[in-house]
């Protein structure tokens, strides 16, 4: 609540631009000094500054509720389309409906798992009719690895949606409501945002979506061996502030990062070569971005392959006991192979699985 941007918070605009002119950005920033020396700092009128931070703290606290409120508030946002159906049943069912609104939703997993196929049929299902399961709305895709498909995204259309995408001039509809824009730096992708948000905040676009995430940490590293890890929290708070205010579902992918040698894990059931030198285990990794960013999402998905099987697995979720699905990637998208979730335990709901082999010495 504290990072809450003033700016989204409805204040007049004279006031927000004296906040803005002080550097006052957040409901932090303005609570924690003394209402004296904030009112000397914004040289504002007494009663309008005693209505702008009456304002501020009760956006960023808002009032107590109960149990029974919350229930009645989750039935009302789930029949009001506040979760954007993924079409894989068992995972939904998890999710209580859905990729929940005003929160960040994470997909996490190794190259060529199939995030961005997630990513695109997530994107055509918010650009959907309500009567077809979708949001109706617009999306905002920031593909930061060129891997943006429309073939693609056609072709899972018509593979998903038949009773749609028959007609050209609903392709054409649908594929038209998806913006794409390809940025390859934190400050591009704020930038953005800052220029779209009344956009965001009219409820124009239902979707959110970064293709990647990582793939800006790596790219800004590159440019500069003195990176402010600032610029990628910034961005961080921002998202969170978009998702609360405008009740949006944001989704990023995130990529992995390889443990060292004495992380790698054994198992058992990938089997040993007796008097060989090579001995096959799986390659374990782990999510890239680092802990502050675990901390930053609500809902984190894992997608990994375990013994030539591939599975998304519900690792970080208020609602959902950690449980995993088996998948596999086809013409009309993911796909799972059961709806029945296997219950995970331990190291085992965040550990990211990726098949291959190392060779070891004898």
């Amino acid at each position: 609540m504290a990072n809450k941007l003033v700016a989204h918070m409805g204040l007049p605009q004279s006031i927000a631009n004296l906040f803005a002119a002080r550097n006052i950005r957040t409901a932090k920033d303005a609570l924690t000094l003394p209402e004296f020396d904030l009112l000397c700092l914004l040289g504002a009128d007494r009663h309008e500054f005693a209505a702008a931070v009456a304002r501020i703290s009760e956006v960023a606290c808002p009032p107590h509720q109960t149990a029974l409120s919350l229930w009645e508030e989750r039935l009302t946002n789930e029949t009001c389309g506040g979760r954007l159906r993924t079409f894989l049943k068992g995972l939904d069912d998890a999710l209580g409906g859905g990729i929940p609104s005003g929160v960040l939703t994470e997909l996490v997993g190794p190259s060529g798992i199939g995030k961005t196929q997630f990513c695109l049929k997530l994107a055509l299902v918010a650009a959907l009719p309500v009567d077809y399961g979708g949001l109706n709305g617009r999306v905002i895709y920031f593909d930061t690895e060129s891997k943006f498909s429309s073939r693609r995204v056609i072709e899972i259309g018509k593979h998903s949606f038949p009773q749609i995408f028959h007609r050209d001039s609903m392709v054409q509809e649908m594929a038209g409501r998806i913006i794409v824009l390809r940025k390859t730096s934190f400050s591009e992708i704020t930038e953005s945002l800052q220029q779209i948000k009344l956009e965001i905040l009219q409820h124009e676009v239902k979707l959110l979506i970064i293709d990647s995430m990582a793939a800006l940490n790596s790219c800004e590293n590159e440019r500069s061996n003195s990176f402010n890890r600032n610029q990628l929290n910034c961005l961080f708070s921002f998202l969170k502030s978009i998702a609360e205010f405008s009740r949006l579902p944001i989704l990023v992918t995130n990529q992995v990062r390889g443990r060292n040698n004495d992380e790698t894990c054994h198992y058992s059931f990938l089997g040993r070569e007796t008097g060989s030198t090579s001995v096959k285990i799986g390659t374990h990794q782990v999510a890239a971005l680092g802990i502050e960013w675990a901390h930053a999402v609500t809902i984190r998905l894992i997608l990994e392959d375990h013994s030539g099987q591939k599975f998304i697995k519900v690792a970080k979720s208020p609602i959902s006991p950690p449980l995993a699905f088996p998948f596999t990637v086809c013409s009309s998208g993911i796909t799972l192979l059961s709806d029945d979730g296997i219950e995970m335990m331990g190291q085992e709901i965040t550990t990211i699985r990726c098949r291959g082999h190392c060779v070891l010495n004898a």
